[in-house]
């Protein structure tokens, strides 16, 4: 699913009305029906609804669905800032004083009705056109809104958030809503955390605008959805063999952490590799053939951590990181795991921090090798603190700068790639924030490398499955119940999923 920019999105929106074709109004009645749908199947009828309607077509949408709910004890509050609505705001105003429905102008902050904690607000102020951020009266109702403590639904976007960029803007003066139910496609604020306690929950309410213009638009941004990802699924041959499905190497563990290599190696095995060989330290060695039978052995020179790994090209993958430590050996160990492969090779966790202390390592990654870091990882790799969209676009700038994918683990996981693309996932959740939750997603990422996954579809898919594995072990277990072994464990149901949707 695209990502488009909200100067795209008024293209799309003016496209179907000229070729469908239909009246920018009717569109507006289609789209205003499908939240009227969302509300009638999710709030309950005993609720009390007030609706507050912008004077732009965001206004013409709030406006259109009080006139639909028809079941619903409902107030209806106009916002005027001037005397002039948008055209089809205006219609909807009129359609709605002409069934008899009382529509309450708000000039001042003297107008602000009582707002229980129990009501729904259905709030349709500004939207995704936005372009500069709110004040005078409209952030005061804003501010009135929030402060409420009743629910709040935004229409396509919470009224202040900016579509794209909000570093400049009066974080005080946007929407919190509980839900957004969003027209057709994703907004790229919605994927960021800084703006999570604005966008809540969301929805994508398709309402019929021309998928084929759609497809003809440019964006780097993507939102990976089911059907992505199972296209991208590889279908076993029916005389194919362990030989078939790669073997990987996975340099994990040191004293003390050998518990990431154990994960990792799991996870591996349970993402369809057919052979997965773990590099250890020697106290490593009973630890692992204990805990994974399934898995082959290699040993390092040193007791306690890594420090070599012998003949790294004859693998189909190589992971690296989860557990190693950051000893001085252990940094020498990377370093010549890079001189001697000239594949990609996936770092995480500890790989990761020996980059960040070893920057001009960062440029020996052989090109399409796949680095998976948390936000403080991130940040370390890049040198800087970032948030919200210059983040991402730091991302995006080391993926194309180092020809690397760079995968950035939290709620949307986006991964950046080397043309400059970035997708963000669907799947996971709050449980998944659990030690060794990562380690699961590297062994998962090195599996599909291993057979023979491109790397860009290794990252996507494998972030996918991960997370997908963390929701179905979270409806089994509770979000706080969640453990990494219990990713592990759900990810057979994921594939099935995956297949059967």
């Amino acid at each position: 699913m695209k990502i488009l920019k909200s100067s795209q999105i008024r293209d799309v929106d003016a496209y179907t009305i000229k070729n469908e074709p239909i009246e920018s109004i009717n569109l507006m009645e289609r789209a205003a029906m499908t939240i009227t749908k969302w509300i009638n199947e999710n709030i309950s009828k005993d609720k009390s609804i007030k609706i507050f309607a912008g004077p732009g077509n965001n206004g013409g949408d709030a406006l259109a669905i009080a006139r639909q709910l028809k079941d619903y004890k409902s107030e209806v509050y106009l916002l005027k800032i001037s005397n002039k609505l948008s055209v089809d705001c205006q219609i909807n105003l009129d359609r709605l004083t002409e069934s008899g429905i009382n529509v309450k102008a708000i000039e001042a902050k003297k107008d602000f009705p009582k707002i229980g904690k129990n009501d729904v607000v259905l709030e349709g102020l500004f939207g995704s056109g936005l372009t500069r951020r709110l004040e005078g009266l409209p952030k005061e109702l804003v501010i009135y809104l929030n402060e409420s403590g009743a629910d709040i639904i935004s229409i396509d976007i919470p009224s202040g958030l900016f579509g794209e960029d909000n570093t400049e803007n009066d974080f005080e003066a946007i929407i919190r809503a509980k839900n957004t139910l969003t027209f057709q496609l994703p907004k790229l604020s919605f994927m960021l955390a800084d703006n999570e306690n604005y966008v809540g929950g969301w929805e994508v309410l398709p309402i019929g605008l021309n998928e084929d213009f759609i497809n003809k638009q440019e964006s780097g941004f993507y939102y990976v959805d089911n059907d992505y990802v199972k296209k991208g699924l590889k279908t076993r041959s029916k005389f194919s063999h362990k030989g078939t499905y790669g073997h990987v190497l996975l340099v994990a563990g040191s004293y003390g952490k050998m518990g990431a290599a154990i994960l990792g190696a799991k996870a591996a095995l349970r993402s369809g590799s057919g052979l997965v060989t773990v590099h250890v330290p020697k106290i490593g060695y009973e630890i692992m053939q204990t805990a994974v039978p399934e898995a082959m052995i290699s040993i390092d020179w040193s007791d306690i951590i890594y420090t070599h790994v012998p003949d790294p090209e004859n693998y189909t993958a190589i992971g690296i990181g989860p557990g190693i430590g950051t000893k001085k050996n252990t940094h020498k160990g990377l370093a010549n795991l890079l001189e001697l492969t000239s594949k990609p090779v996936i770092v995480d966790a500890d790989g990761l921090n020996i980059l960040s202390e070893n920057r001009e390592l960062i440029k020996k990654l052989p090109q399409n090798s796949i680095l998976t870091p948390h936000p403080k990882e991130f940040e370390r790799l890049i040198g800087k603190p970032t948030k919200g969209l210059e983040r991402i676009q730091e991302q995006i700038n080391f993926s194309t700068t180092n020809q690397v994918y760079l995968v950035l683990k939290g709620a949307y996981t986006s991964i950046s790639c080397p043309d400059g693309s970035c997708y963000f996932n669907s799947t996971g959740n709050p449980g998944m924030a659990t030690a060794g939750s990562g380690d699961v997603l590297t062994g998962i990422i090195l599996s599909l490398l291993g057979q023979n996954y491109e790397s860009k579809m290794a990252a996507i898919i494998g972030v996918y499955l991960h997370g997908l594995s963390g929701d179905l072990a979270s409806e089994m277990m509770g979000e706080e119940s969640v453990i990494a072994s219990d990713i592990i464990e759900s990810l057979g149901a994921a594939f099935n999923f995956i297949k059967e949707i």
